[in-house]
């Protein structure tokens, strides 16, 4: 995940399944706010900011473990709010930092996460 799209993939030990959720404050918006005022950009941004994070934790409530994994703060930055919310209290959440990598090198580093992880259910 990122601050503009997260990649939501489910490990069932088979093929898994995935969803992806794109922020709404793209590079276009961002280029037209700063023409309006830098104020007015960063209150976007941070409304836009929110709505993303909440469309994520929204998803992965009803999961009892979740690997939070990308190459910017964004991963940090939704453990924080999760860790906040008395929702996710007894849910497992792990932050691993990783490279920008593709879909089935995203893949294999849950496949290998989940697999060499005691996870207790």
């Amino acid at each position: 995940m990122d601050h503009a799209n997260a990649h939501l993939i489910e490990y069932t030990g088979s093929p898994e399944e995935s969803k992806n959720i794109i922020s709404k404050f793209t590079h276009e918006e961002k280029e037209h706010s700063i023409g309006e005022s830098e104020k007015l950009m960063h209150n976007k941004e941070k409304h836009e900011e929110s709505d993303y994070y909440k469309k994520i934790s929204n998803v992965i409530r009803s999961y009892d473990d979740i690997l939070l994994f990308g190459p910017t703060e964004a991963k940090t930055e939704l453990y924080n709010l999760l860790k906040a919310d008395h929702h996710f209290s007894k849910i497992r959440i792990i932050v691993k930092p990783a490279d920008k990598i593709n879909d089935q090198q995203q893949h294999s580093f849950i496949k290998n996460y989940f697999q060499n992880t005691d996870i207790v259910s």
